[in-house]
């Protein structure tokens, strides 16, 4: 059942951009404009977002409503919007394993010369026209009137609280790690990660479909815990997986001195020569492989790494004993369950 909705979502993603094309002749509008968004958008990724909507959505329904996939990729395309600009902020360079979209657009503005902007600022309006193909998309499905603005008010929610969320991130980057708490990171994880990534599409499918409001909370929560394990687990592969599996460098956190559930707690419990040490890498404007080398270490001696697989457990095991009370048909809630786990593995 994954395989086979995964496959339409990735369909619709790409009969979608040819028919905004044809209502708003984008191609016309600006070439460039069009080619960068469809290949951004068309790029190999996990689908997890409208896959989580879907299945929300099916889980209380006994026939889906027309135009429900097409729907359904408004949380793919938000949060693509969110990695143009997000990749703005982290200077990243590569994205899903290709160049980031102002990378892109740098290079097509290479051989221009006296131009007083960059491919940062194009990306920026990029990802402004993304978002509003979002909400264009949202509304495809037939499905009641108040239902369809529910559901738009929640994507909206989460559309705020992840830019909040990415807000307070940058705040937290000038904040010394020994003010920094759990609460502060996991409140970030939270607004940045859990609410848009899982806890929204879960709501905003099942509010769609009809469920009460004690489902729709529910649902939200087990996304919360979902949220907050994927991130821990993201936070792991930043920092010690190869750049081939992330899709980016195994640099990047440590460049943009995030204080990471993994980062905090080493320093919790380093000695005085490694939280120096720590310190020091987080506020560096260049980050080497030594440096991050060095940080690993600590992270492993300091039983930080231990103590963040214990947190994904906690949060996993939390979401199961939740899954039982969804009121969701049942093969959806045993594929929600399954799923749930494949993307945590």
């Amino acid at each position: 059942m994954l395989l086979k909705i995964k496959k339409r979502v990735d369909r619709e993603i790409k009969s979608y951009i040819n028919n905004i094309n044809r209502l708003h002749s984008l191609s016309k509008i600006s070439p460039v404009l069009f080619k960068t968004i469809k290949n951004f958008i068309s790029r190999k990724g996990k689908r997890i977002r409208p896959i989580l909507f879907i299945i929300a959505y099916l889980g209380f329904v006994k026939k889906a409503a027309s135009g429900l996939y097409r729907s359904a990729i408004s949380a793919e395309l938000l949060h693509d919007f969110m990695l143009a600009h997000d990749d703005i902020i982290d200077k990243s360079e590569t994205r899903r394993g290709s160049p980031s979209m102002h990378t892109v657009l740098n290079r097509y503005l290479s051989g221009h010369k006296n131009i007083k902007f960059n491919g940062q600022d194009l990306a920026i309006v990029v990802g402004d026209v993304m978002f509003a193909m979002a909400m264009h998309a949202f509304l495809s499905i037939n499905e009641e009137k108040q239902r369809k603005e529910d559901a738009l008010r929640r994507l909206l929610d989460a559309a705020l609280y992840t830019g909040s969320g990415e807000f307070i991130e940058l705040l937290n980057g000038i904040k010394n790690i020994n003010k920094v708490t759990r609460k502060d990171i996991y409140r970030i994880y939270d607004l940045k990660t859990a609410n848009y990534s899982f806890a929204s599409p879960l709501a905003i499918g099942s509010t769609l479909a009809g469920a009460n409001k004690d489902k729709v909370n529910r649902l939200f929560k087990y996304g919360v815990y979902l949220g907050r394990a994927f991130q821990v687990k993201d936070d792991i592969l930043g920092l010690f997986a190869e750049d081939k599996i992330t899709g980016k460098s195994n640099l990047t956190d440590l460049k943009e001195g995030k204080k990471t559930l993994l980062i905090w707690y080493a320093y919790q419990h380093a000695g005085q020569k490694e939280k120096a040490l720590i310190k020091k890498t987080l506020s560096k404007r260049k980050v080497n492989n030594k440096d991050l080398s060095q940080i690993q270490k600590i992270v492993v001696n300091t039983g930080s790494l231990d103590y963040a697989r214990k947190e994904i457990n906690n949060l996993i095991q939390k979401a199961k004993k939740l899954n039982a009370l969804l009121g969701m048909r049942p093969q959806y809630k045993k594929f929600l369950l399954n799923y749930s786990q494949e993307v945590l593995n």
